[in-house]
């Protein structure tokens, strides 16, 4: 399923859904994409990029026994980006990404391992994690962003 973002921005007007991001391996690319598009400001509240660990805990206030015990491409890690965004933003769904994009491994964990949190006011905090494949670190990045405009616009709708 290929989702445009035009589509997604405008199920979320209609739903008055605002939504809010927290990036770690996609740097802000998927903020940029939904804020590509004309309107984006009606439904996109704000982005965090938060690249390492103390940014994760000092932004997104992340505990950092969950990023000690998981790492930060860890579902559990997703999940508390997602559900903090939602505390820290005025919006009422949020979605975090973390991942390794590669070349490479990353704290034993392969390229192309990518962990998506959600969470939202009327919907329960969840993660999930998915292996793009060492596919390089462009195209790991590229498929991250499309997956959570995905993602997105499934929980709008």
């Amino acid at each position: 399923m290929v989702i445009s973002v035009k589509s997604l921005i405008k199920a979320a007007k209609e739903k008055k859904i605002i939504i809010a991001t927290a990036e770690s391996c996609t740097g802000g690319l998927l903020a940029a994409k939904i804020t590509s598009v004309s309107g984006a400001s009606a439904v996109f509240d704000r982005g965090f990029i938060t690249y390492s660990n103390q940014s994760k805990e000092e932004i997104l206030k992340v505990n950092k026994k969950t990023l000690i015990k998981f790492g930060a491409v860890s579902t559990e890690v997703a999940k508390e980006m997602a559900i903090n965004t939602l505390i820290q933003s005025n919006a009422n769904l949020t979605l975090s990404i973390t991942g390794v994009a590669g070349p490479g491994h990353s704290a034993g964990k392969i390229e192309g391992l990518v962990c998506f949190g959600w969470a939202g006011t009327n919907i329960k905090a969840s993660s999930e994690l998915i292996q793009f494949g060492q596919i390089g670190r462009y195209n790991v990045r590229r498929k991250s962003v499309s997956y959570g405009i995905e993602k997105l616009f499934t929980l709008v709708n």
